[in-house]
């Protein structure tokens, strides 16, 4: 517990009194966010006067989670685990890709950075390292970090890449965790539209993972085996403390960069910050083996990339029509009149309900267990 308070309260504070010492760094090169002016003047006249506010804040907490986590680790007397490297791997190397879209839309000050498929195919290699590494680094009780199969509370015994062979097991390992990666990072870079609304929900999507993963620590199947009544409801996650602390030193990042964040934003995250969400909601649904209920947990995000293909289908079959008056789904709500601040506070509420909702029945399965 001492690790994971004060990997939290490192990060936030790093987060919270150091962003003004980056914001003068990133004015002074220039790192300041094009909007593209047509679609601001669709929205609101509040978008078109953002022009200008710092960008790429996203590096700001992926730096101070890294140190808080760091820093947490070792006050409690727990050094870093594969598992925790592989959370911050993937965080890194999907912030990365980011970073590379963030810094040629400043550079050329266009909202136009990388292609899709370019970002797709970065997120794809980085994901490549992720889960080899997963499926190595057993510990004394040949627990890996991941595992070959696809899981919703945890493994789902019938549904194991590795049952296929070793080639045709790999292949789809690798083509699922990259499904995941690309569709959790750049559904959070599609909710990342408004002010604070995307640091907010991964808040509580990330937070929601902290506590899962402490729980899997409690109720680890090293910890029960003088209980055999819980040894049916226990958990084989490998380093869960761990997992638990890595998600706290990106909670306590977040919540540190969102006081600058939020509405009106003094610093936007950036691709940079968005994508390495997502990278981290990737590896601790995996990690975790929590996949499928990822997809809850982070309703939020699923939602904001859903409304963006349901709009692409809807206009495609009615040749031309739109289902939304404009996607992602917030931009629907501004284009209804809602205040920006309403948007991001009603959705921080959804966001909330659906991370408790996955923390609920992800107790309720446990439960079912004992």
């Amino acid at each position: 517990m001492r690790s994971l308070l004060t990997a939290a309260a490192i990060s936030l504070a790093f987060s919270l009194f150091l962003t003004p010492v980056f914001l003068r760094l990133f004015k002074r090169w220039g790192w300041a966010q094009p909007i593209r002016v047509a679609s601001a003047k669709m929205l609101a006249p509040d978008h078109e006067v953002k022009r200008g506010t710092p960008t790429m804040g996203g590096t700001i907490f992926i730096v101070g989670t890294v140190f808080g986590y760091l820093v947490g680790c070792f006050a409690g007397g727990n050094p870093p685990t594969p598992s925790g490297w592989l959370v911050i791997w993937l965080m890194l190397s999907f912030g990365a890709v980011g970073f590379i879209d963030d810094y040629l839309k400043v550079k050329h000050d266009h909202s136009d950075g990388l292609s899709g498929w370019r970002k797709i195919a970065g997120q794809t290699i980085a994901i490549v390292p992720f889960a080899i590494a997963a499926l190595n680094f057993e510990n004394a009780y040949k627990q890996t970090p991941g595992s070959g199969f696809v899981s919703l509370f945890r493994d789902i015994p019938v549904l194991s890449f590795m049952a296929l062979g070793p080639v045709l097991g790999w292949l789809l390992y690798l083509a699922w965790l990259s499904l995941l990666g690309t569709g959790f990072s750049n559904s959070v870079n599609l909710t990342d539209g408004l002010d604070g609304l995307a640091a907010g929900a991964g808040v509580f999507v990330v937070g929601a993972y902290s506590l899962i993963a402490f729980w899997q620590f409690n109720q680890a199947c090293t910890r029960v085996l003088l209980e055999p009544e819980l040894l049916q409801a226990c958990y084989s996650t490998r380093d869960p403390l761990d997992l638990a602390v890595v998600a706290a030193a990106v909670v306590g990042g977040l919540v540190g960069f969102l006081w600058w964040n939020a509405p009106k934003a003094q610093v936007f995250m950036g691709d940079v910050g968005s994508m390495a969400i997502g990278g981290v909601v990737t590896a601790m649904a995996v990690l975790t083996r929590t996949e499928l209920l990822g997809i809850l947990i982070a309703g939020l995000f699923v939602m904001s990339s859903g409304s963006v293909i349901l709009q692409r289908l809807y206009f495609k079959a009615t040749r031309g029509k739109r289902l939304f008056l404009m996607s992602p789904l917030h931009h629907h709500f501004e284009m209804r009149g809602w205040p920006e601040v309403t948007i991001v506070a009603r959705f921080w509420i959804i966001a909330g309900l659906l991370s408790v909702g996955g923390i609920g029945l992800f107790y309720v399965e446990w439960l079912s267990r004992t």
